[in-house]
């Protein structure tokens, strides 16, 4: 004697209802911004020290990118002083002609987030960024792959500090 238990339509129909409710108090935005915009507001007010060296302007000007839309701030409401250093080191040593065939960019960046009105320092920080590239035979090119390595690894670490950024403006 085996009983069979066959869900009535009222029960499916509420179970899916209660699912579309469920469902209902969910909802999709950026992962730190305030629901009326009040981060990305904060974020486009920030103003960005001087770069002393061409990856310290690759990683200002991508920051800038990121935070305003190329745009910088007339009337800056935070400050971000941002120091960056970078180099480059054969990782792959061809021992038989004492070369190196790839290497390896780290650029390494500290910033400081500061309130002007009160000077207050929200956030430090201090972070790199990494690209691995191959060392061609021509000279030119290698100095070429360098410099793209070092601009792809000042990119990564403007992505790493916006992060910083959003999440310390978000509070």
């Amino acid at each position: 004697m085996s009983s069979e238990f066959k869900p009535s339509k009222l029960l499916r129909r509420s179970v899916l209802i209660g699912a579309a409710l469920l469902m209902a108090g969910c909802q999709a935005r950026p992962l730190y911004q305030d629901t009326n915009g009040e981060t990305r507001g904060a974020l486009a007010a920030i103003a960005y020290s001087e770069a002393t060296s061409r990856i310290g302007l690759e990683t200002r000007n991508r920051l800038i990118f990121l935070t305003s839309g190329g745009d910088e701030t007339k009337t800056p409401e935070y400050r971000v002083d941002l120091t960056v250093s970078g180099g480059v080191e054969g990782i792959l040593l061809d021992e038989t002609s004492d070369t190196a065939n790839s290497g390896r960019a780290v650029v390494i960046g500290t910033y400081t987030l500061k309130r002007i009105s009160d000077d207050t320092v929200l956030k430090t920080g201090r972070r790199s960024g990494v690209a691995l590239f191959d060392y061609p035979r021509q000279e030119f090119a290698k100095l070429r792959a360098v410099r793209d390595a070092e601009t792809r690894a000042a990119r990564e670490l403007a992505e790493i500090i916006y992060a910083d950024l959003a999440m310390a403006l978000g509070r």
